[in-house]
C-alpha cells in the first residue's frame, strides 16, 4: 500500500477509539478527521488523498438532503398530533408485561418503518411511564423493548433510518438501480418478527424487575390547571376513560364543573358535555400534552385568551417575586393578560391543590404559573424582579390538530409516489417537506429547529471519509485480506463483514459504522467477483452492512434511542450485553441466511 492508505487507515482508527472513548462529539471527530485528511493531501500535493472540493462535495449528496427533510417532515407529523391520532387507544388497560408488550411493540416497529425512531420513543415513554406506575408493571421490561422495536421497523423500508438512505444513494452512485421502498423488508420483516418473539420469549428471563434511576413523574410542583369542553368538539358525549383522560403520565382529573354542579370524584365513566370545566392537577409535562389535546379549550374569559395567532405562542415557567406589583391581587384584579400579554393557564403552589378557578386566585410569592404568551416572554422577563425566575418549557409549541388528516395524507401520498417509482426518495422527500411548510403543518422556524445538524455532519464527514478510502486503495486492501481470512466463501464473507460492521456500530454511530464499511464491502463483492468469474454484483454485500449499521443492541451508546431509555428504565450496562447480544446474533444469522436468496 501507499502510504496515503496508511495514513488514511490510521486517521479512522484514532477516529474511532476517540469515539469509542467519548473524547468528544461524535460530529467534531468526524469533521476533524475529514479535515485532517484535507490538509495533509493539500501540503503534500498527493493525487490519491482527495482534493478538498471532492471530500466536502459529500455534504450535498442526494442521501444526506433526504435525511434532513425527512426531519421537516417528522416536525409537520408530530406538530399537527398526527402521531398521537394514530396512536390513541392502543395500549388500553393491559394486565401483564406480555400483554402491554403486544399491544406497544408492533404498532411501534411499523411507525418507526416511515418515521424517525427518536420522535417515536419520546412519544411513547411517558405513556409507558404512567401504564407502569398505575398497574404495577415493570418499566425495565418495556423501555427497552420499545426502543429496540423502533429499531426493528427502521430496517423494513428505504426511509426507515437515515442509514439506509445514505447506503442507497451510494448504490444509486456506482450505476446500480435504486432499491425499491420495500425491497428491504424481504429481510427486515423477518428479522423483526425474530426480534419480537424474542423479546415477548426472553424479556421476563433476561431483563430485570428494577426501579428507574429516574422517573418522569419525580415532579415537586403539581400545577392546577382548568381547561373546558369545547361544544361541538370530538370529546363531547364521551366517558373521561374513553376520552383519555382517565390514565394522563403524572396527572389526574380532580372535578368536573358542570354548571353549578361541582362532581368532586369523577368516576371513568363519567359522561363529557359541552361546556363542562375540568380541574386537573398534574406536573408540568402532563400539562403540555394535556394542552395538546383535541376538544379541550381554556376557559372563555378574556383573561385567558391572547391576541396573537397560536402559531407564534409558546408555554413558560414564572416564578412570582414579593415585588411583583400583582402580589395580594386575583389573577383577573390585576389584569395579568393585559399587563404582562401573558394568559395564566395553571398555577403551582408549594406542592397544594389550589381550590379556586385561577381567575379567582390571589397570587402569592412563590407561585409558580404555567403560561401561554409570545415567544419573546422568557427574554423580556429574564431580568424583571417581576419574577424570581423565568424559562421556556420545551415542546410546548401549540398542535395544529385541524391539519392532522393533511399531515398524514401528504406522508401517504410521498410514500405512494416512491413505491410507485413516480419520483425518486429524494424529489418526493423535497416536495413532502414542502408542502408540509406550504400547509402550515409546520412554521419554517420550526423546520430549521427539527433538522439535527449533527448527524448531517456525521454523515458528510465519513462520506467525504470513505471517499478517501476508495482513491487510497485502503479500502481495497481491507477488502482483500476481509475475503483472504473468509476463505472466498460468500456467505462467511457476508458474516464477517455483518460483524465488523456490527461492532463498529456499537463503538461509534451507525453511519459512520455503515459509510466506513461501505468501500469495504464494495471492494470484497469485487473480489470474489473476480475470483469466482462472475459479474461484480456489491447489493447483497451493501444491504448487509445497511442491517448490520442499525441492528445496534449491544450496548446503550450504539443507538440514540437505546440511551434514550437508559436512565428511565434503571438499566445497568450489563442489561444491554445480556439482552442485546443473542438479539444481534439472531439477526446476523437471518441475515445472512436470507440475503444471499433475495439479491
Amino acid at each position: 500500500m501507499e502510504w496515503e492508505a496508511w495514513f488514511t487507515i490510521v486517521t479512522i482508527s484514532l477516529m474511532i477509539l476517540a469515539m469509542a472513548c467519548n473524547w468528544a462529539p461524535p460530529d467534531l471527530l468526524t469533521l476533524c478527521g475529514l479535515t485532517l485528511i484535507i490538509v495533509v493531501g493539500k501540503i503534500s500535493g498527493s493525487d490519491l488523498l482527495p482534493s478538498p472540493g471532492n471530500a466536502v462535495s459529500q455534504f450535498g449528496s442526494p442521501g444526506l438532503i433526504t435525511v434532513g427533510v425527512m426531519f421537516v417532515i417528522v416536525a409537520g407529523l408530530t406538530n399537527t398530533g398526527a402521531m398521537t391520532l394514530l396512536t390513541q387507544r392502543l395500549l388500553g388497560r393491559p394486565k401483564s408485561e406480555l400483554t402491554a408488550q403486544l399491544r406497544l411493540l408492533p404498532p411501534v416497529a411499523a411507525l418507526s418503518a416511515f418515521l424517525n425512531n427518536t420522535p417515536i420513543v419520546a412519544m411513547f415513554m411517558p405513556v409507558i411511564d404512567d401504564l407502569c406506575r398505575k398497574t404495577g408493571l415493570s418499566q425495565s421490561r418495556l423501555f427497552l423493548p420499545l426502543a429496540f422495536a423502533a429499531t426493528f421497523g427502521g430496517l423494513c423500508t428505504l426511509i426507515g433510518t437515515s442509514t439506509n438512505l445514505i447506503v442507497n444513494d451510494k448504490i444509486i452512485q456506482a450505476n446500480l438501480p435504486s432499491l425499491g421502498m420495500f425491497e428491504l423488508a424481504w429481510v427486515g420483516v423477518p428479522c423483526a418478527i425474530v426480534g419480537l418473539v424474542y423479546i415477548f420469549v426472553f424479556s421476563p428471563i433476561l431483563l430485570p424487575d428494577r426501579r428507574p434511576a429516574i422517573s418522569l413523574s419525580d415532579d415537586p410542583r403539581q400545577y392546577t390547571v382548568e381547561l373546558v369542553v369545547q361544544p361541538g368538539g370530538p370529546l363531547v358525549g364521551k366517558s373521561v376513560e374513553v376520552a383519555g383522560l382517565r390514565h394522563l403520565p403524572g396527572l389526574f382529573l380532580a372535578e368536573i364543573e358542570r354548571g353549578q354542579l361541582v362532581l368532586p370524584a369523577v368516576a371513568p365513566t363519567e359522561v363529557l358535555q359541552a361546556s363542562d370545566r375540568l380541574i386537573f392537577v398534574g406536573i408540568v409535562e402532563s400539562v403540555v400534552d394535556l394542552q395538546k389535546i383535541r376538544g379541550l379549550v381554556p376557559p372563555n374569559e378574556k383573561e385567558f385568551k391572547l391576541d396573537e395567532p397560536k402559531s407564534v405562542r409558546c408555554l413558560v415557567e414564572a416564578v412570582v417575586s414579593d415585588r411583583c406589583p400583582l402580589v395580594g391581587k386575583t389573577i383577573r384584579e390585576g389584569k395579568f393578560r393585559s399587563t404582562y400579554s401573558a394568559a395564566v393557564l395553571a398555577l403551582a403552589r408549594s406542592g397544594e391543590r389550589v381550590n379556586a378557578k385561577l381567575g379567582d386566585v390571589e397570587l402569592q410569592p412563590g407561585d409558580t404559573l404555567l403560561l401561554e404568551t409570545h415567544m419573546d416572554f422568557a427574554q423580556q422577563q429574564r431580568n424583571s424582579p417581576d419574577f424570581f425566575l423565568v424559562s421556556s418549557v420545551e415542546n410546548s409549541a401549540p398542535i395544529r390538530h385541524t391539519l392532522a388528516w393533511v399531515a398524514l395524507a401528504i406522508m401517504v401520498v410521498m410514500v405512494i409516489v416512491v413505491t410507485a417509482g413516480i419520483l425518486d426518495i429524494m424529489t418526493a422527500s423535497l416536495a413532502a417537506g414542502g408542502l408540509m411548510i406550504a400547509a402550515q403543518c409546520c412554521t419554517g422556524s420550526e423546520a430549521r429547529n427539527s433538522v439535527d445538524i449533527s448527524l448531517l455532519i456525521v454523515i458528510g464527514s465519513t462520506l467525504g471519509i470513505g471517499e478517501a478510502m476508495n482513491t487510497t486503495g485502503a479500502a481495497k486492501f481491507m477488502a482483500e485480506h476481509l475475503v483472504g481470512l473468509a476463505g472466498g466463501n460468500e456467505r462467511l464473507v457476508l458474516a464477517t463483514l455483518y460483524l465488523v460492521t456490527m461492532l463498529f456500530t456499537e463503538l461509534i454511530t451507525n453511519n459512520a459504522a455503515a459509510v466506513l464499511m461501505l468501500p469495504i464491502a464494495t471492494g470484497a463483492a469485487t473480489k470474489l467477483a473476480v475470483m469466482n468469474g462472475v459479474p461484480d454484483y456489491p447489493v447483497p454485500f451493501i444491504v448487509t452492512i445497511m442491517i448490520a449499521a442499525s441492528a445496534a443492541f449491544a450496548t446503550p451508546f450504539g443507538y440514540q434511542t437505546n440511551l434514550m431509555v437508559y436512565g428511565p428504565g434503571g438499566y445497568k450496562f450489563s442489561d444491554y450485553l445480556r439482552f442485546g447480544i443473542p438479539l444481534s446474533i439472531l439477526f446476523m444469522i437471518v441475515t445472512v441466511i436470507l440475503v444471499p436468496i433475495v439479491w
